[in-house]
């Protein structure tokens, strides 16, 4: 597999170097101008930030993806490699961790919250849509960024199942976890989740409050209209 390459970006609106980055996972055999596009909603309340896409490596069969999910270390082949990009996408713009945020899509999503958890020095925040199943993703010792989990109750690729389990754990490890389920959804991102995501960053990103923070373990499964907030 060739390795994970800067594909399209969006630039920091303000013109100027950017104070955040936004890394965004595109899903098996897609690219990343699909979630640049998304980032198009996020962009305007924030300005400093750049929405960058990550290209996952085309395997032998011409597809694009994150990990081989026939390899029994294709997971952590993948997440060595994306952690490799990460940091080199962090130096060049003379970032730190902190104000790194992670967004994925389907296999994106697993492994944009995997690396989101594990890496050192968490990352301000997590959205995954569609992901899973993800395994039991360990905090660090650093604690975990703020997590998103958005997903279709109609999602047969990835289902519901995965999401809530994953939220369970991570919440038993003191995670900070807030989910939306899109009702009748299946694998795909909708304009409810693209709008909530970005309220999400925007939030946990651009305006991170103090420790004093609402109750971690917000659910909105009752309403696929509600937003994570």
């Amino acid at each position: 597999m060739t390795d994970i390459v800067e594909g399209p970006a969006l630039a920091a609106l303000s013109c100027g170097k950017p104070a955040f980055l936004v890394v965004m996972l595109h899903g098996e055999g897609a690219d990343g101008q699909t979630m640049v596009d998304h980032a198009l909603n996020w962009a305007p309340t924030m300005p400093k930030a750049e929405f960058l896409a990550a290209e996952a490596p085309v395997g032998v069969d011409g597809v694009k993806r994150w990990f081989d999910g026939g390899d029994p270390e294709g997971l952590a082949k993948g997440l060595a490699a994306l952690e490799r990009f990460l940091e080199a996408a962090l130096a060049k713009r003379r970032l730190p961790a902190s104000h790194l945020a992670l967004v994925g899509f389907s296999q994106g999503a697993t492994l944009a919250l995997l690396a989101g958890v594990a890496r050192p020095g968490p990352a301000a925040a997590v959205v995954a849509f569609s992901g899973g199943p993800y395994g039991a993703p360990p905090v660090g010792a650093d604690g975990a960024p703020p997590i998103l989990l958005i997903h279709g109750d109609a999602d047969v690729v990835s289902p519901l199942a995965a999401a809530r389990e994953t939220k369970a754990e991570l919440t038993g490890q003191g995670a900070k976890v807030w989910s939306m389920t899109r009702k009748g959804l299946d694998h795909a991102m909708d304009d409810d989740g693209v709008i909530a995501a970005g309220d999400f960053l925007t939030e946990h990103v651009v305006h991170k409050k103090g420790a004093a923070q609402d109750d971690h373990d917000h659910d909105h499964d009752h309403d696929d209209r509600d937003h994570a907030h």
